[in-house]
């Protein structure tokens, strides 16, 4: 199978190609993209023999349009972060070939065009550790007999804060996740909620359900990643320890399972294993991100917009750790954001978002 990598260097896309790189006879990376000319994608290149190196600074988006349209590349893995690889994903969905995709703003931002572009079932395979973990539970299963599905998530480093403690955060220890390694606007996320609201709305578009069927439940330690219940009152879990390579393989490689041995992991079955409901006073993103979830519209773009600006000024120490939520959410509430009509106009709602949220800003 011959594949191209969007993202190649992030944290996702290093798990991606540790899975490629332990299993060569199986895979073989034709071409590869990241934001920057770094010396871990020119050392990723000589290691798996890419000559096809595409920086995101110098071929801008051209090079990942190159990558999707690549007659030799059968299936694309898109990791990166951002609205920059919608186009280059709609491409690859068109012309047929196998996606697995870890980029929430793409279906966030511009589900309503990329999921009409899919024409066979596991075409498109969510690679994120959650919603990876529902496509595999929803496999064989009837969605009309789906009751609900939830997310898990940690948690985060704060937890257990109060409102008060909350004020104190600090960059620096925001930035320290409990379980996973990740870069920075997601690590923050992650210790806000948003993260998990973001993955909400992306959970609905990628599975077709609606709003009151996605939720989200808090699980300490990660080792349930997501849940089913069907109408009969039963419930299907996947549970793994913590480890990207998991989602990866079974993405790169499904329905067939591999795994490198060196590094696999059994689970360990004596442990408890507890769910909490998110803390919506305390951590009230992801209530603002199910807002988003309700009126649909340009709300979700706005949203992604609006929160990339505010984790910025957070980390710049110019706003506390609870107004991230806060300057979201005026922003979102400060007018009407109009149904998009054109994946254009959904992409500009990103930027719209921005804007506002530098004008609304605490100065």
């Amino acid at each position: 199978m011959n594949v191209g990598i969007i993202g190649a260097t992030g944290s996702v896309g290093s798990a991606v190609m540790s899975v490629c790189a332990s299993w060569p006879g199986k895979i073989r990376v034709v071409a590869l993209a990241a934001n920057h000319d770094s010396e871990k994608l020119r050392t990723l290149a000589a290691k798996f023999s890419v000559s096809k190196v595409y920086p995101y600074e110098k071929y801008g988006d051209e090079g990942l349009e190159l990558i999707a349209s690549d007659p030799e590349i059968e299936h694309v893995v898109f990791t990166s972060s951002g609205t920059a690889a919608i186009k280059a994903l709609c491409s690859a969905l068109k012309l047929g070939k196998t996606v697995s995709l870890a980029n929430k703003e793409s279906i966030v931002v511009a589900g309503k065009w990329v999921m009409p572009l899919v024409s066979r079932p596991d075409q498109l395979r969510p690679l994120d550790s959650e919603h990876n973990a529902i496509w595999q539970c929803l496999h064989g299963e009837d969605k009309s007999f789906v009751r609900k599905i939830y997310l898990t998530a940690s948690g985060g480093p704060f937890r257990n804060f109060t409102q008060e403690e909350l004020l104190t955060v600090t960059p620096e220890m925001a930035l320290r996740h409990p379980v996973w390694d990740m870069g920075a606007k997601i690590t923050i996320d992650s210790a806000t909620l948003m993260n998990k609201g973001i993955e909400l709305i992306e959970a609905m578009y990628l599975f077709g359900l609606d709003e009151p069927q996605v939720d989200a439940v808090i699980s300490p330690g990660s080792f349930v990643h997501g849940l089913v219940e069907f109408e009969d009152g039963s419930v299907k879990i996947l549970a793994a320890e913590p480890d990207m390579m998991l989602p990866a393989a079974s993405c790169l490689f499904w329905p067939e399972r591999h795994f490198p041995a060196e590094t696999f992991r059994r689970p360990e079955f004596l442990r408890e294993v507890r769910f909490e409901a998110p803390d919506a006073e305390r951590f009230p993103a992801m209530r603002t991100a199910r807002e988003c979830m309700r009126l649909k519209g340009g709300y979700p773009a706005v949203l992604v917009g609006a929160d990339e600006v505010a984790v910025s000024l957070f980390l710049e120490g110019r706003i506390s750790f609870p107004q991230i939520a806060g300057l979201v959410e005026t922003v979102l509430e400060s007018r009407s954001w109009s149904d998009p009509a054109s994946l254009d106009e959904a992409v500009s709602l990103v930027d719209d978002g921005r804007r506002e949220a530098l004008r609304l800003a605490p100065r």
